[in-house]
């Protein structure tokens, strides 16, 4: 990630999911993120509504328009990044991974704006909609509202393969004189 706001909400979303796939929605914490909470949306991994937004702070909505509140997320893109921002969406809800994307899009002074998207699964629940995190970072100052988004680049985020766990070390005397240390490998 280049952007210091998706770095910064990574780490947070990071450490509240623990050693699980991912947090729980209701783990997020606003207050924890509120510097960021301009850029921060919700989206509801709901394919036959069209990936709605439920929720997009202020900065968001100033870029893209208008409150965009219940509209398709994939709808502020370009026709032709729509099927690979689905395509990233689904991934991030289904297989519960991570995503960044680089996004760029024409701004009203005719240059073009620079974004990075992060995407931020939530733990599926039973009875519960399936829902993602996710900041629309953009680099420098920018005056919305913007064209149409176009994806980049784009990357999903493993985690590593094995986290280290700490483990408590016991000390078995099998022989006189040899040592094992149970846990280590």
């Amino acid at each position: 990630m280049k952007h210091p706001s998706n770095r910064d909400f990574f780490a947070y979303w990071d450490e509240r999911r623990g050693y699980g796939r991912a947090p729980d929605r209701s783990d997020i914490e606003p207050a924890a993120v509120r510097e960021l909470l301009g850029d921060i949306f919700v989206l509801s991994c709901d394919v036959e509504a069209g990936f709605p937004l439920r929720m997009a702070g202020t900065r968001l909505c100033a870029l893209l328009g208008g409150d965009v509140k219940n509209q398709s997320f994939p709808a502020q893109f370009a026709p032709q990044s729509r099927g690979e921002i689905e395509e990233i969406v689904t991934i991030v809800c289904e297989e519960m991974l991570p995503a960044v994307a680089g996004i760029r899009a024409p701004s009203p002074a005719g240059s073009t704006a620079h974004f990075e998207l992060l995407l931020l699964p939530f733990n599926a629940r039973a009875h519960e909609p399936i829902s993602l995190t996710g900041l629309l970072a953009p680099f420098g100052q920018i005056q919305g509202p913007l064209g149409p988004l176009e994806i980049v680049s784009w990357r999903y985020m493993h985690r590593p393969t094995e986290r280290l766990v700490p483990r408590a070390l016991r000390k078995l005397a099998l022989a006189r004189g040899l040592m094992v240390y149970e846990g280590l490998r």
